[in-house]
């Protein structure tokens, strides 16, 4: 929704230096030891680069890595590489164990891993499972807008479209320019039919970040639903301009395709789902 355990890497582990003796290769037993943990916070963010690019080989690497004792961060390299490969319900799995193993850590890692884990068991499709992992997550940092973000979107995998308001309504508390919370809860409202709700909500969000695609979308679901054709259709070409090769616009382009069908068919096509 807004987080996923991709863009929450740097967030993990904030890398500090750079060790030029462990530029040529990974760290063997006996260096392992020796170095620090803005060094390890390094090896832990090329393991991740390095999965991106080469997500097989890169899991690979991070296990030989743990066997050379890298420990925690490789571990959590490995749980990454698994997310990055999709295999998205054994990447939740890791990320759990982690957060449980990290009993002397600060509680804001323990909430990132647990939020990375509750994005994971989502991408697996598994919507309980991942607003359990919020609920860890925000016990441990209960003033973060981005969880009550993210477990709204486990509510909404849930259907408990309520539920998710409530979370986006703490959400806005928090950070009330935070245009991601506006534009869900805007979607959250379509779901219930409040229509006026929802795109009183889409505007606030769109006026923070005017070009937001995920906004715009949803504009234009909310204005098809509501009789204003045109108007979907502008929204929805803007988002597959704006931002091309995305899920916003494969929707846009899928909603486009139904109002050119209910177009053809002269239907009002009022009744086609948008995405």
């Amino acid at each position: 929704m807004s987080r996923s355990p991709a863009s929450n890497s740097a967030a993990f582990l904030v890398l500090s230096v750079v060790v030029s003796s462990l530029a040529a290769g990974w760290a063997a037993p006996a260096l392992a030891q020796r170095i620090n943990e803005d060094a390890l916070n390094t090896l832990h963010d090329r393991c991740v680069a390095f999965a991106r690019q080469h997500p097989k080989e890169g899991l690979e690497k991070a296990k030989q890595w743990r066997e050379q004792g890298g420990g925690f961060w490789a571990d959590h390299c490995i749980a990454m590489a698994l997310f990055i490969l999709k295999d998205y319900a054994a990447a939740a799995k890791r990320f759990e164990e982690l957060a449980a193993a990290m009993m002397g850590m600060p509680a804001e890692q323990r909430a990132i891993t647990l939020d990375q884990a509750g994005q994971s068991w989502l991408d697996a499709g598994e919507g309980a499972r991942a607003k359990a992992a919020f609920d860890a997550a925000i016990a441990f940092k209960g003033d973060d807008a981005e969880l009550f973000i993210d477990r709204a979107q486990a509510f909404a995998a849930l259907k408990q479209y309520w539920d998710a308001i409530d979370d986006l309504n703490r959400a806005i508390d928090i950070a009330p320019k935070n245009a991601e919370a506006y534009i869900y809860r805007a979607s959250a409202y379509r779901a219930v039919d409040a229509l006026d709700l929802a795109l009183e909500d889409i505007e606030r969000g769109l006026a923070i970040t005017p070009n937001n695609a995920l906004g715009l979308l949803e504009r234009g679901n909310v204005r098809r639903l509501k009789g204003d054709a045109a108007g979907a259709r502008q929204d929805w070409q803007s988002v597959t301009k704006l931002a091309p090769d995305t899920p916003a616009a494969k929707a846009a382009k899928l909603n486009l395709a139904k109002l050119g069908k209910a177009d053809k068919e002269k239907s009002g096509g009022s009744s086609e789902k948008t995405q």
